[in-house]
């Protein structure tokens, strides 16, 4: 039977957590000390998403104990969520977590400060994304195929939230309001498009080999004529189609619209170019939400490889 509440929580620590990491990166990379609060606002999307994964990171223990013991998920069973926390690697990385993300908010506080604090920010986000890995199928494995299995999965999920953080901060640059868009918004806005669209490269490469080394040791070369049988299999296909249609609209961003809002800026006749641009960044948007909860659904399912 499907689990729907705990397949959602993931899906909220996934989105959450991506969206900790993905800005605090795009701040560094993309913005200069100064534009860090008046283009984005910076530290309040931070604080927010360090408080949410906490909350999130509460109610998927509840769920996660309840689950293994068999038990409903209200009135709260203490004694099951004990025994996770205790005696279990689960528990261990849930703790790893909870302190990350309240560091990662304290620092938040003080992005304002000095650019250290944004560095402070990213490094503990990496930290609790790992601990999403450590907690699924990336951990399933055992001996130097295990740590390559789970250092393939971290690297995919931080490269993820990459990407999610970068479209999260564009979204936000170009859905400024007409009355507060001056001539230096339209200069950041080109630059952050820009800077992300190199960044990119590196995060799309990073996506597809270690979207290969999990697919060869969650699926296995002997199951791939066989996926679509299987709910894990499609889902799994469905993912692979959405990744395809944000890579055509990464393309599509990168060589011509951020072109396109380049000569308009020149011309002084941004408007359209923005509003094709903006319509096309939340489309991708959609479509990298919609690929984190079918990840989270594919983490409660039982990969081909496991029946082998």
């Amino acid at each position: 039977m499907t689990d729907w509440s705990l397949i959602g929580i993931r899906f909220a620590l996934y989105l959450t957590l991506a969206a900790l990491f993905g800005l605090a990166a795009f701040g560094l990379y993309g913005l200069r000390a100064d534009e860090r609060g008046d283009a984005l606002a910076l530290r309040a999307w931070l604080v927010g998403s360090a408080a949410l994964g906490l909350l999130f990171s509460a109610a998927w223990i509840v769920l996660m104990a309840s689950s293994m013991a068999g038990t409903p998920a209200w009135p709260i069973d203490g004694e099951a969520i004990g025994a996770l926390l205790t005696g279990s690697a689960i528990g261990v990385a849930w703790k790893l977590r909870m302190v990350a993300l309240i560091v990662a908010g304290v620092a938040a506080m003080m992005i304002a400060r000095h650019g250290i604090w944004l560095c402070i920010v990213a490094l503990c986000a990496v930290v609790a994304i790992g601990t999403l890995a450590w907690t699924g199928h990336g951990a399933m494995d055992d001996a130097a195929i295990g740590w390559v299995h789970l250092g393939a999965d971290i690297l995919h999920l931080v490269a993820s939230a990459t990407w999610v953080g970068a479209l999260f901060g564009l979204i936000l640059l170009v859905s400024r309001p007409a009355a507060r868009v001056d001539a230096a918004h339209l200069e950041l806005t080109h630059r952050a498009l820009h800077g992300f669209g190199m960044v990119g490269t590196v995060v799309v490469a990073t996506i597809v080999v270690t979207g290969l080394i999990n697919g060869w040791m969650l699926v296995g070369v002997d199951h791939l004529t066989d996926l679509g049988k299987s709910l894990y299999g499609r889902l799994l296909l469905a993912k692979l189609v959405l990744f395809a249609v944000m890579l055509g609209l990464a393309a599509l961003n990168r060589f011509w619209l951020t072109l396109t809002f380049e000569r308009s800026i020149a011309s002084a006749d941004h408007r359209r170019a923005l509003g094709t641009l903006r319509a096309s960044l939340v489309t991708e948007t959609g479509c990298i939400v919609v690929i984190l909860g079918l990840v989270a659904w594919l983490g409660t399912l039982a990969p081909p490889a496991s029946a082998m």
